[in-house]
């Protein structure tokens, strides 16, 4: 297994992030910036060769060049500069679609596509940009992290809540740890859900081979990474894939993404977890069309946080958040209905 260690270091001049491998056993010889793809999140292989020709990727101690092939038990550091942290968290006049919002916490529905906070390869435009811009003394969570109580992936669109004070952030934060706030998501998956409902346990760790996904341990592995558990509903079947309904009871990174996989039902269009091929269906020429047309209309895993619910700081009142699905997810909903329908007007 790939032992790592993200770390960041700061020098005189500049901030690097720091990420250090070492590579399993067993793995056989491949160029260093196509190896190091698959581990560091939104680096680009150009990027990762600069950093090679810039005598910043180290192998065994020994700086070394974009070819050089990774072998067994090599030990691999990284350094990529960026600029030193305090610039990252600069307002910017972003618009935020604010669903609900008082004097200690606001509700927002992101769009897919906005990072949630900066990191490496996001360093403007995410939704920590615009809340500094619009908000003033928001108080910062254990990450340091401005009014975030929680948070969704880039390409997952739907509701976070925000916190305005310390003790909203401290009341909120507590109800994710003790899981009695409630967060409902709405995602398309490849294949035909057999069982109405269900529910998907496993521990949900880094895995091992791609440190960019996550995986479900099992077997002798179970004990490792943390507890993780999805509750599922059939919503509507449609053919090739299925429309879910998805209640988490843990917040485990990629959650619903790993553990939908993990039963065999990947999410539609989800390219780090393989859902952006065609998994399910025939092999006719004008199905391929018709999915990649799907993939065109919703250029991103098919996932919305539809539903959020937690008890109101100050007021104690329990408060619901609902969101429409939005028009990328529903066109592609839309799409697969309409295949359906003709597929039994064929029939």
């Amino acid at each position: 297994m790939s032992d790592y260690t993200p770390q960041k270091e700061e020098t005189e001049d500049e901030l690097y992030e720091h990420y250090a491998f070492t590579a399993e056993k067993g793995q056989s010889p491949l160029r260093i910036d196509k190896y190091l793809m698959n581990f560091v999140e939104n680096a680009t292989r150009s990027k990762i060769q600069a950093a090679a020709k810039s005598g910043n990727i180290y192998v065994n101690g020994t700086p070394v060049k974009s070819n050089y092939k990774v072998k067994g038990n090599d030990v691999i550091k990284v350094l990529f500069a960026h600029p030193p942290y305090e610039n990252l968290l600069v307002g910017e006049n972003i618009p935020i679609d604010i669903v609900y919002e008082d004097d200690d916490l606001l509700v927002v529905n992101k769009p897919a596509g906005m990072v949630v906070h900066p990191g490496h390869g996001n360093y403007s435009g995410t939704l920590i940009n615009a809340l500094i811009y619009h908000f003033d003394n928001l108080p910062e969570n254990s990450s340091g992290r401005p009014g975030l109580v929680h948070r969704i992936d880039k390409d997952t669109s739907g509701l976070l809540v925000v916190a305005k004070t310390e003790e909203a952030m401290a009341h909120l934060s507590f109800q994710f740890a003790e899981k009695t706030s409630e967060r409902e998501y709405v995602a398309i998956v490849w294949g035909n859900v057999e069982e109405e409902e269900g529910t998907v346990e496993g521990n949900i760790g880094r895995h091992p081979k791609n440190r960019l996904q996550n995986t479900v341990f099992y077997g002798d592995d179970a004990d490792k990474g943390k507890a993780a558990v999805t509750h599922y509903k059939v919503i509507e079947r449609l053919g090739y894939v299925t429309l879910v309904s998805c209640k988490l009871e843990t917040g485990r990174t990629h959650q619903i993404r790993v553990h939908m996989k993990h039963i065999g039902h990947t999410l539609f269009n989800d390219e780090r977890y393989g859902g952006e091929k065609i998994l399910k269906g025939t092999t006719f020429t004008k199905y391929k069309q018709f999915v990649d047309n799907c993939f065109k209309i919703l250029p991103r895993q098919a996932l919305h946080a539809k539903t959020l619910g937690f008890e109101h700081p100050r007021t104690k009142e329990f408060m619901r958040f609902n969101t429409e699905i939005p028009e990328d997810m529903q066109q592609c909903i839309d799409k697969w209905k309409q295949y359906v329908k003709h597929q039994e007007i064929d029939e």
